[in-house]
């Protein structure tokens, strides 16, 4: 699972028999129907180049996608939120994070070994007692972000709720481009053994992000400075 989570995170297009074909040349003996098994199970589908980690609940009510055209212009017009798998020695947790898309800023994060609506509740309250409020907050269709605890916290801040179609590919790609950055300078190379160590370590990632990383797209500026311009 941790090597599928690598080789999907650099190649997100690739399918069960494609990524059965790779996990075969490092030498694991898998087949096809293997793979699409843990995959299922860490919730990554090819064709939807984002890790859906959350099964759509047909009964929570579902809100149009409201950035199609949008021009981003400022910080806190646009917050996002994804989950993402992290691997553990002995395991694995999950790990959501809220991103400002103009500035790139980490507004909040929590990791959590379950997969329900709890930890993106407590990051998202975090988030929003911290002085702004985001116009637009555009996630999936996962049961954690359809829920109605999740919506109704942003309904009644007067937040717009902005949901993806399925199958689209780039919009939530500001944090897509997050997860790898942090997974490959940070979680792939340390191999976090226990959750603590998984907590401790991001955190300190994450406050390098926003402080200190420099981004070519902002004008090679960190987040932390576009964000409270």
């Amino acid at each position: 699972m941790h090597e599928i989570d690598k080789q999907y995170t650099l190649t997100p297009f690739y399918g069960k028999r494609r990524m059965a074909v790779v996990m075969q040349q490092k030498g694991f003996h898998v087949g096809p129907k293997k793979v699409r098994s843990l995959m299922e199970i860490m919730g990554l589908e090819a064709i939807y180049p984002k890790p859906h980690l959350s099964a759509n609940n047909q009964a929570h009510k579902k809100y149009p996608y409201l950035l199609r055209g949008v021009t981003i212009v400022r910080p806190n017009q646009v917050w996002s939120s994804d989950i993402t798998y992290i691997p553990l020695r002995g395991g694995f947790a999950y790990l959501v994070a809220i991103i400002d898309w103009y500035s790139r800023y980490v507004v909040d994060w929590e990791l959590s070994n379950l997969l329900d609506t709890s930890f993106c509740l407590e990051a998202l309250r975090r988030s929003m007692s911290k002085g702004w409020l985001p116009q637009i907050f555009n996630t999936d269709q996962g049961a954690q972000f359809t829920s109605e605890a999740f919506t109704g916290i942003l309904l009644m801040a007067g937040i717009q709720i902005s949901m993806d179609g399925r199958g689209r590919a780039l919009d939530n790609i500001f944090i897509e481009r997050l997860w790898r950055s942090l997974k490959y300078e940070n979680v792939y190379p340390r191999n976090y053994e226990t959750m603590k160590d998984a907590r401790e370590g991001i955190e300190a990632y994450f406050n390098f992000y926003n402080n200190e990383r420099v981004h070519q797209a902002l004008g090679y500026q960190c987040p932390k400075a576009i964000y409270y311009a």
